[in-house]
């Protein structure tokens, strides 16, 4: 692997565990290659698509490579689907890993590592690739449902901006509680309430519990007809982010016709 470029600026997506944790790395290998901390900037999908790219060097994170990130300079770390092959750029990819292991690897490769680390790369990992086989498939959750229950930038903040905090944080006690009281009660509450959008896609009302689980659950139950299942969900003023879950791809179809993105079977929009 050659030499990184210095980075202007850090960018990650700011919407689950897997940006933050992805982005926490990146930061805190630019300070140990380069002796002082890179801004991170966090953004939803459609917010970086539409932000113009002005600097000459940069990290991106969890945001899926497009031919405007084919820059000289710039390197991006990621896992989505993509159909740009870079000339420019140096792009870490692998749809196997999630971003925060992808970005873990490059840390690695300059001595930048710990148990903890390993630890807490491992169950981001998990989680983001929605391994449910895992024997701490819901452990791995816990920690990803830190971002959604708290926010991106409040985690940043409660943990200083050091990823090795997250692990074993006592927030996930918090998390536990939630995952065991409010998920069997939402699934069964949300059982009840699909609304038909079309004979295939199915909009899932939710009230409590974690909403992907809720979906993927859903999802594998013989008794709903769609193969695809979304929630919708305020998250600002006239602003709604969707998240959309499928068996058999349509899940980023869709979220591409909405001006979204992530993975064939788990995607969203804003």
């Amino acid at each position: 692997m050659g030499d990184l470029p210095k980075p202007e600026i850090i960018v990650t997506h700011d919407g689950d565990l897997d940006g933050l944790l992805s982005g926490m790395l990146l930061q805190k290998l630019s300070t140990t290659l380069y002796g002082e901390e890179v801004r991170l900037l966090g953004y939803q999908t459609h917010a970086w698509h539409s932000r113009c790219l002005r600097e000459n060097s940069a990290w991106v994170s969890d945001l899926a490579f497009e031919e405007r990130m084919d820059r000289h300079n710039w390197v991006v770390v990621d896992h989505h689907i993509t159909n740009t092959t870079p000339t420019k750029a140096r792009l870490v990819h692998d749809e196997s890993k999630s971003a925060c292991m992808l970005a873990y690897g490059l840390c690695r490769e300059h001595g930048l590592e710990s148990e903890k680390l390993d630890r807490l790369v491992h169950l981001a990992n998990v989680g983001d690739l929605f391994l449910q086989d895992d024997p701490e498939f819901e452990l791995a959750n816990d920690h990803g449902s830190l971002v959604k229950t708290y926010g991106f930038w409040n985690m940043y903040s409660i943990v200083d901006g050091d990823p090795e905090k997250l692990l074993d944080h006592p927030l996930l006690e918090v998390m536990r509680v939630k995952r065991e009281v409010e998920d069997p009660m939402g699934l069964n509450w949300s059982r009840q309430n699909i609304q038909e959008i079309t004979p295939e896609v199915g909009l899932v009302k939710t009230v409590v519990g974690n909403s992907n689980v809720i979906l993927n659950k859903l999802l594998r139950e013989d008794s709903q007809p769609y193969k695809i299942l979304l929630t919708l969900n305020r998250i600002g003023n006239n602003q709604f982010m969707v998240s959309l879950r499928s068996s058999e791809g349509g899940a980023l179809r869709m979220a591409k016709q909405l001006q979204g993105g992530g993975h064939a079977n788990a995607a969203g929009a804003a």
